[in-house]
């Protein structure tokens, strides 16, 4: 059937667009790219620095599938710990206190986890080559 075929193909390309928007957000706070057109400046506060940084680097190792399920779950805490700590303060509703992005990313990541990484990506790349070694 053509869906079972293609299922671990719609799975990298979620992966790949989830990673590299997920990039984003770090490259945003780290680099200032793109602009956000706040206005702030200066240097970041310890907290969106460590955001700011997973955001970057497990955003790129998602985008690529390398070490993927380790890189979701950091990822998927990380937006549980954002929206817990910055949105659900605000208003009781996702929609309302902007967190629905956020718990979208913990659940996309958190399926990521179970998963895996899809037929397109480094790990299962890795994984081919693992299994013919063993067979030589």
């Amino acid at each position: 059937m053509m869906t079972t075929t293609w299922a671990p193909r719609a799975l990298s390309v979620l992966r790949i667009m989830a990673g590299l928007l997920f990039m984003a957000h770090g490259t945003q706070k780290l680099l200032g790219f793109p602009a956000s057109g706040d206005g702030a400046g200066g240097p970041l506060p310890t907290m969106m620095l460590i955001a700011g940084s997973i955001e970057l680097v497990a955003g790129a190792l998602i985008a690529i599938g390398l070490f993927t399920r380790p890189a979701a779950f950091l990822a998927s805490g990380l937006m549980a710990f954002a929206y817990f700590i910055a949105h659900a303060p605000q208003n009781f509703f996702p929609v309302n206190n902007g967190g629905d992005a956020a718990i979208l990313y913990c659940f996309v990541f958190l399926y990521l986890v179970f998963a895996g990484p899809g037929e397109w990506s480094l790990d299962a790349l890795r994984n081919r080559d693992a299994g013919r070694a063993r067979t030589v």
